[in-house]
């Protein structure tokens, strides 16, 4: 659905050039949710206006529905739906009355009134757009971006602003749309989100992919996770000097205040035998334990440590 390979993006500054995009490569594809993440000033930006058709490549090969989008007419823009962050939705008039507006621009429209339902924005319709909350806005912007029925659907930060309910109406409704084979393009600072949704994540940073591939792929990392767990008391240096040899023992505090510890080197059920048996040596009963495996938001840090160094 849409294919970027090797593009470029070079402006014009009082020094000479900015090269912005330095060879971005990814492909995204029918009923699957392709999320672009990166820190600010990564290229993210300059990336979806050139997948959009909005700014040309200085270089490279740009695809969206096998054509160039900054070359195409009506027919491209009339199968894509852009939802921008800031809305891009004109203040003045009511969300229904702009709905109807967008509607007559398709020769066959989505039906505005079951999008309202489904958005859960048809109690507002009759409100100025400048009277709704940055929730009800971002909801108006993806039933305007809905409208024409697209294939190929790019959305700037979805969640952003939403309450819990909202954010759940949206999330069904991505999960919707992927059911029907629309090709879906988001942008989030919301990892967890992005975990939750995508089916292939492209890490931009410094205008180029820095890592790309599947939430799994980006978050195996071939070793077993550390083993946490919570005591309601402070182990006692005589506690720790007794731990496991084989396994290794840390806290994010100063010992021994302490309350939560981490275990690496957990690797068979031996180990865990082990770290019980610790615990029972000493009458030590967790309160709390966890075994959890790296997200992508530890991705997004390892990856980007060195730009908030």
């Amino acid at each position: 659905m849409l294919s970027l390979s090797n593009v470029h993006r070079e402006v014009r500054v009082r020094k000479g050039r900015f090269h912005i995009l330095k060879g971005i490569s990814f492909e995204a594809k029918a009923g699957e949710v392709t999320a672009l993440l990166g820190p600010n000033g990564a290229g993210k930006t300059t990336t979806l206006s050139i997948a959009q058709g909005i700014d040309p490549a200085t270089s490279g090969t740009v695809r969206l529905l096998g054509v160039d989008p900054y070359r195409a007419g009506a027919d491209l823009r009339s199968q894509v739906g852009v939802m921008l962050q800031e809305g891009g939705l004109p203040m003045a008039v009511t969300g229904e009355r702009l709905l109807q507006h967008l509607q007559r621009l398709y020769r066959y429209p989505a039906d505005i009134d079951g999008l309202m339902d489904r958005l859960q924005i048809h109690d507002y319709k009759d409100r100025q757009i400048r009277r709704l909350s940055g929730g009800q806005r971002q909801r108006l912007g993806m039933a305007a971006a809905l409208v024409g029925r697209p294939k190929v659907i790019f959305l700037d930060e979805p969640s952003a602003g939403l309450d819990p309910v909202s954010r759940r109406i949206v999330f069904d409704l991505i999960e919707e749309l992927k059911s029907l084979g629309v090709c879906i393009i988001l942008t989030t600072h919301l990892l967890e989100d992005a975990q939750r949704l995508a089916d292939h994540v492209v890490l931009i940073r410094d205008g180029r992919v820095e890592a790309a591939g599947t939430v799994e792929e980006l978050t195996s990392t071939g070793l077993h996770p550390p083993l946490s767990f919570r005591l309601d008391t402070p182990l006692t240096a005589a506690q720790q000097d007794d731990f496991p040899a084989h396994l290794t023992l840390s806290t994010d505090e100063v010992a021994p205040t302490s309350l939560v510890w981490y275990v690496s080197g957990i690797e068979t059920p031996a180990d865990l035998h082990a770290l019980s048996a610790w615990w029972v040596r000493h009458d030590l009963m967790p309160v709390d334990l966890g075994l959890t495996g790296k997200s992508l938001e530890d991705v997004f840090m390892e990856l980007t440590a060195h730009d908030h160094a």
